[in-house]
């Protein structure tokens, strides 16, 4: 038997999704969105590795005409 302490279960929370906003396509007005992704170069001065770095980022896309929301762009550090 493991005398370590149990971590509380997460609660689960009860949200009516029909009562949320829709989010639509600040170009078009679409409101279907398909995961797309950016491609980022970290230099091989910033790398851990000392080597160059191609790094898949994934944001969510306009399934109509692919602009992608700035609410849904990666953060800036």
């Amino acid at each position: 038997m493991s005398t370590k302490p149990q971590q509380p279960l997460p609660q689960q929370v009860n949200v009516d999704i029909s009562q949320a906003d829709d989010v639509k396509c600040d170009e078009c007005g679409h409101d279907v969105f398909i995961p797309v992704f950016m491609i980022k170069k970290v230099s091989a001065i910033m790398s851990p590795n000392g080597q160059e770095i191609i790094a898949p980022v994934q944001v969510f896309g306009c399934n109509k005409c692919g602009h992608v929301n700035e609410e849904f762009m990666p953060r800036e550090a």
